[in-house]
């Protein structure tokens, strides 16, 4: 359905702004996950390197955290403009194979992590972590 706007008298869809603002947010939701997945590459590293004292491959699997968060604010940003062009010439079509590619990545991170706990040299649990 289509309504003239009172300004200009131009014809707008209300489904237009609706779609550009939830592909704004679909956009911020990327950044805080893309955050989040760098900050947790950092706290895997501190709490390797404060565990003990060669680092291990704990570094590594920080470092590719970081990675995966760093590749997640690119390809976040290039497809927030795609689908934005996409909505402006009404050619909108869902692509499935980014959230494939990232429940992937996810996976494989977590995977690291519980190869991470059950290789760690002080496998004492919580309290070998200092949350006493």
């Amino acid at each position: 359905m289509l309504f003239k706007s009172q300004k200009t008298g131009q014809k707008f869809n209300p489904d237009y702004w609706r779609d550009h603002s939830a592909n704004e947010r679909t956009y911020l939701s990327w950044m805080r996950a893309s955050i989040a997945l760098m900050g947790f590459g950092l706290v895997i590293l501190r709490l390797r390197t404060a565990s003990s004292s060669s680092l291990g491959l704990g570094w590594l699997l920080g470092f590719v955290f970081a990675m995966v968060g760093l590749l997640t604010v690119v390809i976040a940003t290039r497809h927030y403009f795609l689908i934005r062009r996409a909505i402006d010439s009404n050619s909108y079509e869902p692509a499935q194979v980014w959230i494939i590619c990232f429940s992937i990545a996810i996976a494989c991170l977590g995977s690291g992590i519980l190869y991470f706990v059950a290789t760690s040299p002080d496998s004492g649990g919580v309290e070998s972590i200092g949350f006493d």
